[in-house]
C-alpha cells in the first residue's frame, strides 16, 4: 500500500513499555501465587487482550467475556508457561483462539437460523492507539476470512507462523488472505476518500 492504512493514530500499546526484566518478575510471583501479581499482570495486559478480541469480533460484551476467559485459561496454564519469555504474544494468542472460535460459533448460529447478533461500535475499555475510524470501518467491511488475518498480523502482531497456527491454515493459504485483505482494504480505502 503506498501510505500505510494501518498506520496507528498514537504511540504502541503500553505492554512495550514494561520493562521485561520487570514482567517476567511479575510472572514469576504470579506462578508462586502472588494476587497482587496477578492483579498486575491484568491491569498490565488487559488493553491489550480486550483490544486482541474486540477487534475479531467487534462485539463490546463478547469481546470482554472473550479476555476475561482468557486470562483465566492463562492463569491456569501459568505453571507451565517459559517466565523467561514475554507474557503478552502468548495471551494475545489464547485471545485470539477463543475470539476466532466465539466468531466461528456465531457464524454457525446465523447459518442455522439464530436472529444475526448486532455487532457493537464501541473503543476498548481502556486507552490503547487505534487505527482511524475509516480503517475500522473498511476493516469491518471485510470477509472474516481476509479481515481475521489482516487484524492479527497487523494490528495484534503476530507472524504469519503464528497466524496459521492460530487459524489452523496452512501458511502459504494464510499469506494469501493477507494479500487480498490488503489489496480490498486498500481499495476501499481509496474509494472512500
Amino acid at each position: 500500500m503506498g501510505s500505510n492504512a494501518l498506520a496507528w493514530t498514537g504511540s504502541r500499546v503500553a505492554t512495550r513499555a514494561v520493562r521485561p526484566r520487570r514482567e517476567r518478575a511479575l510472572v514469576r510471583a504470579a506462578q508462586r501465587g502472588d494476587e497482587a501479581a496477578v492483579e498486575a499482570l491484568f491491569r498490565l495486559h488487559w488493553p491489550t487482550a480486550y483490544r486482541a478480541a474486540w477487534l475479531i469480533v467487534r462485539d463490546a460484551g463478547a469481546a470482554e467475556d472473550i479476555a476475561q476467559e482468557a486470562f483465566l485459561a492463562a492463569l491456569r496454564a501459568l505453571g507451565r508457561f517459559d517466565h523467561t519469555r514475554p507474557l503478552g504474544p502468548w495471551l494475545r494468542r489464547i485471545v485470539a483462539n477463543r475470539a476466532i472460535d466465539a466468531a466461528r460459533a456465531r457464524t454457525l448460529r446465523r447459518e442455522v437460523g439464530d436472529a444475526a447478533l448486532d455487532t457493537l461500535s464501541a473503543a476498548p475499555a481502556a486507552p490503547v492507539a487505534q487505527p482511524s475510524d475509516a480503517v475500522l470501518a473498511a476493516l469491518a467491511a471485510l470477509p472474516d476470512e481476509q479481515r481475521v488475518p489482516v487484524v492479527l498480523r497487523h494490528l495484534l502482531e503476530l507472524t504469519p507462523g503464528e497466524i496459521a497456527g492460530v487459524l489452523e491454515l496452512p501458511r502459504g493459504t494464510v499469506n494469501s488472505r493477507l494479500r487480498r485483505g490488503l489489496d480490498a482494504l486498500e481499495a476501499q480505502l481509496r474509494d472512500a476518500r
